[in-house]
C-alpha cells in the first residue's frame, strides 16, 4: 500500500511539473485549487457570565475551483467545497428537563466543557495575486465568505466528576456563514474567519439572548 501511494504521488508531482513547465508567460492558468488549514478558535459575543477555558482549535481541507477573471490569472474567483473539524471550550451547562433545552452557567464547570463540530464548508473567494504562469512564489490576498453545514455536533461538560454529553443538539444552528480573509506570500498564509451566525438558535441565558459566534485565526496552505 505504501508503495502504491509513493507511485501515485510521484506521478501527480510529475504531471503538475509538466503542466507548469508547458505554460508560457501570459498563458491563462489556474492556481491554488487545494487547501489545508489549521486555526486557533475563539468564541466571542459571549454573555458576561460565560467563561471558556483551555485551547480551542480547528482543522479544514478541501478543493476550490479557480476561475480566472483576466488572462494573466492575477484576478480570479474561487468556489469550493471542503471538510472542517472544530473544537471549542464553550463555558455552558445544558440540561433537558422534560425534553426542554435549558442553557445555564456553572462556575464549577472547569474540567471538561467541549464542543466538537464536523461540518461541510463551501468557500467563495475573490482572489488577487502577483503570480504568473511560471511564477510559483507570489503574494496573495483572498477575501470572501464561507457557508458551513454542520454534519455532527457534540457538546459535553463535567460537573462534580459527572460527564454530561449531547449529540446533535437541536438548538445548534446547523447552517453557519461568515467572512473570510487569507493573505501571505508563497507557502505560508494567514487566515481569518469572522462568524456572522450565532452558534445557538432561540437560546437565552436567563432573559438575555445568547449570540455566541465564532472567530478563527490560523494558517492556510494552498496547493495547485
Amino acid at each position: 500500500m505504501k508503495k502504491l501511494f509513493s507511485i501515485a504521488f510521484t506521478m501527480l508531482s510529475f504531471c503538475l511539473y509538466a503542466q507548469k513547465d508547458s505554460l508560457n508567460l501570459g498563458d491563462k492558468y489556474l492556481e491554488d485549487q487545494l487547501y489545508v488549514g489549521i486555526s486557533y478558535n475563539q468564541l466571542f459575543n459571549q454573555p458576561n457570565t460565560v467563561i471558556g477555558s483551555g485551547f480551542s482549535y480547528g482543522l479544514n481541507a478541501g478543493y476550490i475551483k479557480d476561475i480566472s477573471l483576466v488572462k494573466s490569472g492575477r484576478l480570479a474567483l474561487g468556489v469550493g467545497v471542503g471538510y472542517a473539524f472544530d473544537s471549542f471550550n464553550h463555558g455552558y451547562k445544558i440540561t433537558k428537563p422534560n425534553n426542554t433545552v435549558i442553557v445555564d452557567v456553572d462556575p464549577n464547570l472547569v474540567s471538561t466543557n467541549g464542543l466538537k463540530l464536523h461540518s461541510l464548508e463551501f468557500p467563495f473567494e475573490f482572489r488577487w495575486r502577483t503570480s504568473s504562469a511560471n511564477k510559483y512564489k507570489f503574494w496573495r490576498i483572498y477575501t470572501g465568505f464561507k457557508i458551513s453545514y454542520n454534519l455532527k455536533n457534540t457538546l459535553e461538560y463535567t460537573t462534580n466528576n459527572v460527564l454530561t454529553k449531547y449529540n446533535n443538539l437541536e438548538r445548534f444552528n446547523k447552517l453557519q456563514y461568515g467572512l473570510t480573509l487569507a493573505a501571505g506570500y508563497s507557502t505560508f498564509n494567514f487566515s481569518l474567519y469572522y462568524g456572522l451566525t450565532p452558534l445557538l438558535k432561540s437560546a437565552t441565558l436567563g432573559t438575555s439572548p445568547i449570540n455566541t459566534k465564532v472567530l478563527k485565526l490560523g494558517l492556510i496552505f494552498y496547493i495547485l
